[in-house]
């Protein structure tokens, strides 16, 4: 059995947390932009920042596995 956990929530984390798709943190012209497919250097660092911690909170802290 190969544990899918850690490429299914990566990739699924990557995909959520590009900035502009669902959300930007810091946007362009407020704190937190929705939806507008723009990006920022400040936004990609936090967004970056943001899919490391989560991560590190899924597959270390929580220890998801999904066995298939």
């Amino acid at each position: 059995m190969h544990d899918w956990a850690a490429p299914l929530i990566a990739s699924a984390l990557f995909a959520f947390l590009s900035p502009g798709l669902l959300l930007q943190i810091p946007g362009k012209d407020s704190p937190l932009g929705f939806m507008n497919m723009k990006t920022t250097i400040a936004s990609v660092f936090v967004h970056t920042v943001l899919y490391g911690l989560f991560l590190i909170l899924f597959l270390v802290v929580l220890e998801i596995h999904v066995y298939a």
